[in-house]
C-alpha cells in the first residue's frame, strides 16, 4: 500500500488531535467526579440483583461493554438493550436490581420505557449523561454528568470523546467494585477460563498431576530409580516417616552419588527442603519459580503446613496449556 509522505503527515498530526482532546476530556472527567459517583457505587453493592446496563446507539455499544466488564470482575451484570425491553424485555429487570441507563444527551426517547419501569416498581436508577437538567438525570436516583468537553471529530456530531469519557466511568465504577471486594486473580480466572488470558490464570491444581513419584526415606535406591523411570517426570519425591515431603531424587542427584548409588537408601541421596508450591497458586507463579530456580518440576504440598505431597507439576504441563 503505498500514500505519500504529506497523506501520512496529515493523517498521524488527526490521530494526535484526536487523542489529546480525549485525554483532555478523561482528565476533566476525572477531577468532575464526587459525591454522585460514591452514591453510584453505593447503589451497586446495596443491590441484590445485577447491574442493568443500558443505552441506545454508541452508548449502547458502551453499555454492552461496561456490562461485560462489570460482570468479569464480581458485579453481576446484564446488558438491556432499550428497545427491546419496550417489547418484552422489561420483565428481565426486577426490584433486586439497579439500573445504570447511559445518555450523552439525557433525552434519548428509546430510553423512555426501561426509566419508566424503574419509577415505578422502585429500582434504584443511576443516570449518567452529558447535559445538566436532561430527563434522564431529572429522573435518577443517582446523577452523574459528565463534564462538558468538546466531541473529537471536529464537527460536534460524532460520539467520540462522550462514548470515551462514558467507557472509563465503567472501568472507574469496574475497579472501584473490584477493589471493595477485594476480588483477586483468582478470582478472575473463575470468569476467564479461556485463552491466553485464562491459561496465564490457570492454577497448579488445574494442571498438576495427581499421582507424584514417591519413594520413603528407607527404601533402597533401585526401588527409586524404578518409579523415577516409570513415571516420567525426571524426579522422585521422598517422604519421611509422617508422609511428609522430605526431599527430593533428579538426575543431577543421581549424578553425584554415581559410585556406590545402588547400596544408598533414597533418605542419602535425595536433595533435602525443594522448593515446593501449593495447589491454589497461579501456575504462572509456579512458572516464574521453575525458571529462577532453573528446574524443570514443583511438588504440590496440601495446605495446613503438613507437607504432605497431593501432586507435581512439570514445567512442559503448563507450556502446553499456554503458561509461558
Amino acid at each position: 500500500m503505498t500514500f505519500s509522505t504529506t497523506d501520512a503527515a496529515t493523517w498521524l498530526a488527526t490521530a494526535r488531535r484526536v487523542i489529546g482532546i480525549e485525554a483532555e476530556a478523561l482528565v476533566l472527567l476525572a477531577e468532575s467526579l464526587g459525591e454522585s459517583f460514591a452514591a453510584a457505587v453505593a447503589a451497586i453493592l446495596q443491590a441484590r440483583g445485577r447491574v442493568i446496563v443500558s443505552g441506545m446507539g454508541k452508548s449502547g455499544h458502551v453499555a454492552r461493554k461496561i456490562a461485560a466488564t462489570l460482570a468479569s470482575t464480581g458485579t453481576p451484570a446484564q446488558f438491556v438493550h432499550p428497545a427491546e425491553a419496550s417489547h418484552g424485555d422489561l420483565g428481565m429487570v426486577t426490584r433486586e436490581d439497579v439500573a445504570l441507563v447511559l445518555s450523552n444527551s439525557g433525552e434519548t426517547p428509546e430510553l423512555s420505557d426501561i426509566v419508566a419501569h424503574t419509577r415505578r416498581f422502585s429500582i434504584p436508577l443511576i443516570g449518567v449523561a452529558g447535559r445538566a437538567g436532561s430527563t434522564l438525570l431529572r429522573q435518577a436516583d443517582v446523577a452523574i454528568l459528565l463534564p462538558q468537553a468538546p466531541e473529537a471529530c471536529g464537527t460536534g456530531v460524532v460520539p467520540t470523546t462522550s462514548t470515551t469519557m462514558t467507557l472509563a466511568l465503567g472501568d472507574a465504577l469496574a475497579v472501584a467494585l473490584m477493589e471493595h471486594r477485594a476480588f483477586t486473580p483468582e478470582h478472575f480466572a473463575t470468569f476467564h477460563p479461556g485463552g491466553k488470558l485464562g491459561a496465564r490464570l490457570a492454577t497448579v491444581a488445574s494442571l498438576m498431576h495427581d499421582a507424584p513419584p514417591l519413594v520413603a526415606e528407607n527404601a533402597p535406591m533401585a526401588e527409586a530409580l524404578l518409579v523415577m523411570t516409570n513415571k516420567g517426570f525426571g524426579v522422585v519425591g521422598v517422604t519421611n516417616a509422617t508422609g511428609a515431603l522430605a526431599g527430593i531424587i533428579t538426575d543431577g542427584d543421581l549424578r553425584r552419588h554415581m559410585e556406590g548409588l545402588l547400596g544408598r537408601r533414597a533418605g542419602e541421596v535425595m536433595t533435602r527442603a525443594p522448593q515446593t508450591i501449593g495447589p491454589g497458586a497461579l501456575a504462572e507463579q509456579a512458572v516464574a519459580l521453575m525458571n529462577d530456580r532453573k528446574i524443570t518440576c514443583l511438588f504440590v504440598l496440601a495446605p495446613g503446613g503438613n507437607g504432605r505431597p497431593l501432586g507435581v507439576l512439570h514445567i512442559h504441563d503448563c507450556l502446553r496449556a499456554g503458561v509461558a
